[in-house]
């Protein structure tokens, strides 16, 4: 804290004996890529807490490393900053054309930052792939359940016939969803349906369409988040912000059952 940006930015190079001309072109380098150029002779006092952020990059940025590790780098910031500082770091990953490995209890970070990420749990590897595999095919009810906001419900349930039945509901699985549950020998064994909130929409179809009643209604500004009472079963449902919905009030839902996952109940 008692050293300017630039002898932070530096301190590394110094102590590895480096040339001082090699030490000004990479600190300058460094500066001009995180936009710190005109802060290099302030203090870590005199700067914003992203600011401070892009000096810790910066100090790893001079090394020239092949690999940067950042474990949980944003965790400290607020959340606008964090936003921010999300964009900053993905267009350094661009600018420098290097490994990132970035450590974070964040799916949001992890879902925006990402080319691939290793979903982690009590130290096991529950799924490697790039974000969006791992949203649309998620290996297990830990990943779907941690990947997405608001979370995947999840409905316990048998598979009768091509129905998915729980003592209150009764939906029609997709025929190539159902040939894969018969593959698996899923028939008639305790199983766990999971379905985003953006695939159960607030209207009427032909088919899997649920009475449900609103308990809390959340608008955000262009959608509402509605936490809903379905037959005994809580599920969160996103909803447009054209209609307006309330606490109390009685929808018809419709399930999208091809975007519907099922897993193993008893795994």
């Amino acid at each position: 804290p008692h050293m300017t940006v630039y002898d932070n930015m530096a301190f590394g190079l110094k102590m590895q004996k480096i040339a001082k001309e090699v030490i000004d072109e990479r600190v300058n380098w460094a500066a001009q890529i995180l936009g710190l150029r005109e802060y290099l002779k302030r203090k870590p006092g005199a700067l914003s807490g992203g600011q401070r952020q892009r000096v810790a990059l910066g100090r790893a940025i001079v090394r020239e490393a092949g690999v940067f590790l950042m474990d949980e780098p944003l965790s400290n910031l607020d959340a606008k900053l964090r936003v921010q500082m999300r964009a900053e770091i993905s267009k350094l990953h661009q600018k420098l054309n290097t490994t990132m490995i970035y450590v974070t209890h964040d799916q949001t970070e992890a879902m925006t930052m990402a080319t691939r990420i290793v979903i982690m749990k009590d130290g096991i590897v529950q799924q490697v792939g790039a974000p969006k595999t791992v949203y649309n095919q998620p290996a297990n009810m830990f990943v779907a359940g941690f990947i997405g906001s608001p979370a995947m419900n999840f409905i316990r349930g048998t598979i009768d016939g091509d129905k998915f039945v729980t003592e209150t509901l009764k939906l029609t699985i997709p025929e190539e969803k159902l040939a894969v549950l018969k593959t698996q020998g899923s028939l008639h064994k305790p199983i766990v349906m999971g379905i985003r909130p953006e695939d159960i929409h607030p209207d009427a179809q032909e088919e899997n369409n649920i009475s449900a009643k609103i308990s809390v209604a959340e608008l955000t500004g262009a959608e509402f988040v509605l936490y809903t009472t379905v037959g005994g079963h809580e599920l969160v449902v996103r909803a447009g912000a054209l209609n307006d919905y309330h606490a109390g009030e009685n929808i018809t839902i419709h399930f999208d059952m091809t975007k519907c996952h099922f897993f193993d109940a008893e795994t």
